[in-house]
């Protein structure tokens, strides 16, 4: 049997999500791929086949080539929520940008992957740390690739290169 392949996103804001044939929810990482068999909610089985990875976000659509599309959702897993002042939040989003963490910005809190080091920092600077689980959608970044690019080894202005 010939699996149908997925050879384009379409980012969350740029298609009716009423059209979506089906969805399929994965973590943060399972989000970053290029080539993987993939099986929607309601059975659609299809072959993500990119030429290059992208970083999926929570709403993309992935286009099939038939025109269905199956809808990407951000499943819920285990973060941790900091939330605090303006200014604390401020102070607190530099420190986790200045090593490279990938953080998703809400209207009043940060959100970022379990790290027991950066917790323990961010609750001495005193902000409210909290652990629970819930859809994990960090920012793509200032170099990605019209939102869907993610770089693990990268360079910047600032004179070094980072290998995460």
């Amino acid at each position: 049997m010939t699996t149908i392949r997925a050879t384009k996103v379409l980012p969350s804001a740029k298609w009716d999500h009423a059209r979506a044939a089906d969805r399929i929810a994965l973590t943060h990482e399972d989000r970053h791929r290029r080539r993987i068999v993939m099986k929607g909610e309601d059975g659609t089985s299809f072959l993500l086949d990119m030429p290059a990875a992208v970083h999926l976000r929570d709403g993309d659509g992935l286009v099939l080539e038939d025109g269905r599309i199956v809808c990407v959702v951000a499943a819920a897993e285990p973060v941790v929520e900091i939330a605090g002042s303006a200014h604390l939040l401020a102070r607190i989003a530099w420190h986790i940008g200045n090593r490279h963490v990938p953080a998703q910005i809400l209207p009043d809190r940060i959100r970022i992957g379990p790290d027991h080091v950066l917790e323990e920092m961010i609750a001495k600077l005193g902000a409210r740390v909290t652990r629970t689980t819930g859809a994990f959608d960090p920012e793509p970044g200032a170099y990605a690739e019209q939102g869907h690019g993610h770089d693990h080894g990268h360079s910047h202005a600032h004179g070094h290169i980072h290998e995460h």
